[in-house]
Formats: structure tokens, sequence, C-alpha cells
């Protein structure tokens, strides 16, 4: 469809104006045509040129109406019934009608009453916007740009007739949803007619304040935009609450319900209570504006791959300087979790405040958590014990973050209640089944979608039991959910690993004073202790540090030392490796921070051989080796890698999105199964696709270093996941980065 016929809009105030307006002004309309009651109105109408033929009566031009031709009510709420016996005594089934009602319930019932049997060719819709404005001469072409219409569709609707009316909206430039009647009028209920029940109230009440007549004189600018919405039509406001009557009603008793709840706890000065009903009001309030406007934060755990931001290195240059990246990402995840089901106050430093952790962070304030900030790095979260955690109103987001999907697994499958866990677009193409498995045999009653992939449906009140698990593959995400589930489970829970992994969770435990143990290859958690709030100064993490060790690794010249990097045994396989193929590579200021072990890392170019990677420091280094694999570019020799299968379901297959990359700059490499073999050469310059991968992004920006041309990475807006402040540091150390979105 690229043009309508005629368009009739009963009711010409600010509504239908606009509409006829912005229908005149797209040109795609043959002829539109307003219906007003006052011939003032029809006179002023043609007058402002908003429309093309004006009458008071729907009779008048009921017979010019034809199949596809369109009719839109815009008449207040209680007022449609009137309007439908009209069109029901002069107009044919084949013309489509629609309205702008904010009530669909009302209308619903009223299309029903009149005509008998709901029309095909009936559809309902609101559009949701306005302005304080009322009348024809406020008529604004523009209103509905970049506006919501939301489409209320009936199973007895013909779908060409809805595809119209979805077509009239977006010629005016609105954005058009589809909902259920009830459960419109249900969220309407709450985001647009409970807040103007608000207004309306206060400022009836304090326009009645006898004792204060300076209230609205010296009103500050936030009171004037909250109450702005009191100066909208009161009739037809009223009709609306009538209209939704019992919607309205339940969001007024929530409401009051939580109000006296804060009223409550600022009498008793619950300072703990009244700062987590602003703390979950500010981000809420926050990560709504962010979804609106389309930017960074939740436009980010929503869908990074609506936009496409592309990296652009020029070839050269030497990295030099003394930086310190973020907060480990492992940590910051597990302080979180560990920090709300403890008992009491938990003070956290260099928290990472990238995508990944804070979506961990929202989790558990979605769960009833009080949470205070991050700012700069600092959080404190008020714990709620172990079995403190509330339902979620709904599911929770974990964005790009298979750490928080997999960790939340096990603390969610010990819970009283339902839970469902959602990821973006990347997230939900990833395998759980390494989780959902083992966490089914310890009783957990876990839903999965095909092939094992999320979202994760978990059902509250299993009896959980404690398990001997041998895992299959060296994993401490697997192995963390199960010793956190372990904390709800009757009887020992114990995991084997068949090569060591990063144990972040056993020393966070321990920390929190909650008793673990660990023989050989095997750790083990009862059941029956508690966690205490405790003070958490995070490491830099050593993933993010990796990215420029290999540049200086790689780049004649250079020299860079990385400050309070955390060197945990289990996390040191990257500096073993870096190493073993000659690295200049040495660890200063080592010191135990928190119980982790923290050093600067200072490393001078030298030249690199190709080597065989050692299997057994793989799980050592298993986030760092899109990184590594770089370095392999850059070596003599053959580096070979094996007993990496676990690369393969990753963000992406990182194995094959390496070998692809470095295949395009001129690299010799080849993948295997369970690793890759790289051929070190000349790296040339050319473009990359980085899969929406953070890791495989940072990799190949860090390649320009040695590359003969420029190398332009798509895709990497979800570098934002672990390093949020990446691409600042990388041209603070002499990286020239280029940063586009498209």
């Amino acid at each position: 469809m690229t043009e309508l016929n005629k368009v009739v809009i009963v009711g010409l105030g600010l509504i239908g104006g606009s509409l006829a307006a912005a229908l005149k002004q797209s040109g795609a309309c043959q002829k539109v045509i307003g219906v007003a009651r006052r011939e003032e109105t029809c006179e002023q109408a043609m007058a402002m040129g908003i429309v093309d033929e004006a009458v008071t009566g729907v009779e008048q031009i009921a017979g010019q109406l034809g199949r596809n031709d369109i009719i839109f009510i815009a008449v207040p709420t209680l007022t449609v019934a009137k309007i439908l016996n009209e069109l029901k005594a002069c107009v044919g089934p084949e013309v489509i009608i629609t309205d702008g009602a904010s009530v669909k319930g009302s209308v619903l019932i009223d299309v029903q009453s009149i005509y008998g049997k709901y029309p095909a060719n009936f559809v309902l819709g609101h559009p949701i916007a306005g302005s304080e404005q009322s009348g024809v001469e406020a008529s604004n072409p523009d209103l509905y740009h970049n506006h919501r219409v939301i489409l209320t569709p009936v199973p007895e609707n013909n779908a060409d007739a809805v595809k119209a009316v979805r077509f009239m909206w977006e010629l005016v430039g609105a954005e058009v949803l589809e909902m259920g009647v009830q459960d419109h009028d249900i969220v309407l209920a709450a985001t647009s007619h409970l807040p103007h029940v608000i207004a309306f109230s206060l400022v009836d009440t304090l326009a009645h304040d006898s004792q204060n007549e300076n209230i609205f004189r010296y009103a500050a600018g936030g009171f004037k935009d909250f109450t702005r919405i009191a100066s909208s039509d009161a009739i037809m406001w009223r009709d609306i609450m009538l209209a939704n009557k019992k919607s309205v009603l339940d969001a007024i008793d929530l409401f009051s319900s939580n109000l006296g709840r804060l009223r409550a706890a600022i009498e008793e000065e619950n300072a703990t209570e009244i700062t987590g009903v602003f703390t979950r009001a500010k981000f809420a309030r926050d990560r709504f504006t962010k979804m609106l406007e389309h930017s960074a934060y939740l436009k980010t755990m929503q869908n990074s791959e609506e936009k496409n931001i592309v990296y652009t290195v020029a070839p050269g240059g030497t990295v030099k300087g003394r930086i310190r990246v973020p907060g480990d990402k492992s940590i910051s995840h597990r302080s979180i979790m560990l920090g709300s089901l403890a008992e009491g106050t938990t003070n956290i430093k260099g928290f990472l405040e990238g995508e990944d952790a804070l979506a961990t962070l929202q989790a558990f304030r979605d769960m009833g958590v009080v949470i205070e900030g991050p700012d700069n790095g600092s959080v404190t979260v008020h714990g709620v014990g172990l079995n403190g955690l509330q339902k979620p109103t709904g599911p929770l987001y974990v964005g790009n973050s298979g750490t928080s999907m997999r960790l939340l697994s096990g603390i969610l499958a010990g819970q009283s209640f339902d839970s469902e866990l959602t990821g973006d677009i990347s997230l939900s193409k990833r395998p759980m089944n390494r989780v959902a498995k083992p966490l089914g045999e310890m009783g957990a009653i876990i839903g999965t979608a095909e092939e094992g992939r999320p979202p994760l449906k978990i059902h509250g009140g299993a009896n959980l039991k404690g398990i001997q698990y041998d895992m299959p593959m060296a994993s401490a995400q697997v192995k963390s959910c199960l010793l956190l589930a372990g904390l709800y489970a009757q009887g020992e829970t114990r995991v084997t690993e068949p090569a060591p992994t990063r144990d972040h969770t056993e020393r966070m435990l321990q920390g929190f004073g909650y008793g673990v143990e660990r023989q050989g290859n095997a750790v083990s958690v009862k059941p029956g202790g508690k966690l205490t709030g405790t003070d958490i100064d995070i490491p830099a993490d050593i993933s993010s540090a990796t990215f420029y060790m290999v540049a200086a690794a790689i780049s004649p010249g250079s020299d860079i030392t990385l400050t309070h990097v955390g060197v945990n045994p289990t996390r040191i396989g990257v500096i073993n490796i870096l190493k073993l193929m000659g690295a200049n590579l040495s660890l200063q200021n080592e010191r135990e921070v928190g119980g982790e072990p923290v050093a600067d890392i200072r490393v001078q170019y030298a030249p690199l051989k190709g080597i065989q990677v050692p299997e057994d420091q793989v799980p050592l280094a298993i986030d760092e080796f899109p990184a590594l694999l770089i370095a392999a570019a850059c070596a003599e020799g053959k580096t070979v890698v094996t007993g990496a299968e676990e690369l393969r379901v990753k963000e992406t297959d990182r194995i094959q999105a390496m070998a692809d990359g470095l295949a395009n700059l001129g690299i010799e490499c080849e993948s295997t199964p369970d690793g890759i073999i790289v051929t070190g050469g000349q790296l040339t310059g050319g473009k990359v696709e980085s899969f929406h991968d953070h890791r495989i992004a940072m990799s190949f920006t860090i390649a320009g270093l040695r590359a003969t041309g420029a190398i332009e990475v798509n895709n990497c807006a979800n570098v934002s996941t672990s390093f949020p402040n990446f691409v600042e540091l990388a041209k603070k150390v002499g990286i020239s980065l280029d940063v586009k979105s498209y």
C-alpha cells in the first residue's frame, strides 16, 4: 500500500485535527474529510487547510465512502457510542472504522452492543500523544511523529483492515504496536491514567491549602513539570476514569499501598527501606529514559544488534604509559550476588560499571535487594539473607551476560518462587544445558527453549539435593552455578573439574564466612551456613588488561604498566602463555587484597615465537584467547591451540570468528574442532566481523598496531559489556582509533 483513499475524521479537536493535518502534509491521501458538530469548527479547519471538506454530520458524506476508506473516531471515550449509532445507520461494512479512545474495553463493549456482533472492519486503536492544548486550533501535523500508536485487534478483525490502519499511522510518522484489549487498559491505567489522577488530586489538595498560599508562587520546576498534566481537559479525563474504572482503581490501590509503606518507613526513620524505594525508582526511570532515547545502557542490554558501532584502527604505532583497567568482571558479578544473599551490608569498591555486571546488579534490584550506586565503582548492597529474595514482577533480563544467566540459574533454582531468565539476541543463541542438566539432577525444574537455549524458566519450590558432579568440560560458570545451588540443597554438593578453573566463587564464599572445602580437583559446599556482609576491593580485570599486555608485546618500542591487576592463580594463563612465547613481562608490587592476589604488570616489547600452548593453561586463559591469537599472528612460526572447545560456545564461535578475521588480514590459520593453528606473518589492513563479541572486537583493534593498513572492525557495540572505557584508554596509550555509529 502506497496511498490512502479517503479518510474521514470524526472530531476535529487536538487528536483528530492533528491527524488530519499530518495526512494533508504527507500528500499520500486522496481526500481528508472532517466531521465536527459546530459549523464554526468546520470553517476553521477548512481555513487552516487541514481538511479538503468539512461537514457537521457523517450522513452528509456517507455516500462518498467505499471499500478501504477509513473513518477515525476522535471523540471522548464516553461519546464513542453516540458516534457508533450514527455510523451504523449510514456507513456500509466495507468501510474501515478505527478510533483513538484511551480505554479500549469500553469501546469494545459499545461496538458489540450496537452492532450485535463485532464488525470485521472495526479496528480498535489508541494514539499515545497529546498536549495540554485543545481544539482544532491546536492541530499539529507533527504530533504523532516518533510517538506510539497502540492497535488492539480482536480475533474477528479482517487482517487487511488492520494493515490499512497501521499504514495510516505509519504514514504520519508513528511507531505502531499491537497488544490485547485488556492488557492495554491495565497498562494505560498504570502509566497514564494513574499519573493524571495523582496530578489532579495533588493540585486540588494544594489549591485548597489555606495555610500556605505561597505554594504555587514559589513552586520549583519539578513541581511544575509533574503537575503539568493537571492542565489537561478535565471532562475528557473524567470520562476516561469512568470508562476504565476497574483498572484505574486497581492502580490507585497499589499506589496507595506502596505510598503507605513509604510513609511508615519515613515515620520509623528506616533509611534502608527509603533508600530502596528511591534507588529502585531512580534506576527504573533512568533505564526507561535510556530506552526511549535509544541510548547506551538499556539499548545495548535489549538488543545490541540494532546499532553497528565500527572501530577503524590506523596502522602502526606503539603503546606506552601506566593505566588501570576497570574492575574484574567475574568478581563484580559475584560481589553483587553474594552481597545480596548475605546478612548485613556489603561495601564494594572497584565495581565494573559495564553492561554485564550492571545486568546482574539490576536483576537483584528486581528481586527486592536495596543497592546503592554504582558511583565511580562504589556500590553498597543491603543483603537480604539466603532466603530473602522476592519474586520479580517479570522476567529477569541479563542482556549479553552468560555469567549472569548461568550463576543466577543456580541461585534461582533454590528459591520458593517461579522465575524466568532472558537475554539479548546473542545470548539467546547460547546453550544453557551445561547448567540446566546438572541442576535437573539436583531436583531443579528448569524449562529451556529449543536445544537448551534461553529463556530459562525456573519453577520455584523444588527440593534440591546435593550431588557429586564430574564436569565433562572445565567451566568456572558451571562449577559456580552448582555451588550456589548447593547453598539451598539437602546434603553436600561436590563438583570435580577436569582442569583448574577460576576460583573466585570459592574464595568469595569464604570471604563472606561460608564454609568451602577443596580436595585436589574437587570443591564442595554444605547447606546450613550463612553469608555475612563484608567489604570488597575488586582488583582490575586481567581479561581487560590482556588487550594492552598483548598490544605492548607485539609493537616495537612499547612499554606499558597495568596497575592493581588481579593475578589469581586460576586466571594467569595469559601471563604464562605470553612468557612462553618470549614476552618481556614482569609482575611488580605483588600483594593480596581481600583474599585475591594483586600485582602491577609491566610489558615491554620483545619478539615473540610460536608455541604449542600447554593444554593445562587453556582453562586458565579461556577468555583471553582472542587477544592471544593476535599475539600468535605476530609471532615467528606456528602457534597451536588444542583443548579449547569451550571457545566455540562463547558469545560467538570464537575459534571460527578469529580464524576468519585473521584470514581476512592475510594470516594463515586453520581451525580445528577444539582449537586453532596460527602461522605468524604480516597483518594487512582490511575489514573484519566481530559478530557482536566484545573480545573479538577489542582483539582486532590492537591488531592494527602491527598491520600494514587500516583495520575496520564491525559490530563493536558490546565492548561496553566488559570494558566501558576501552576506547578512551586505547587512545590514551597510543592506539589511533576512530569510532563511528551506523
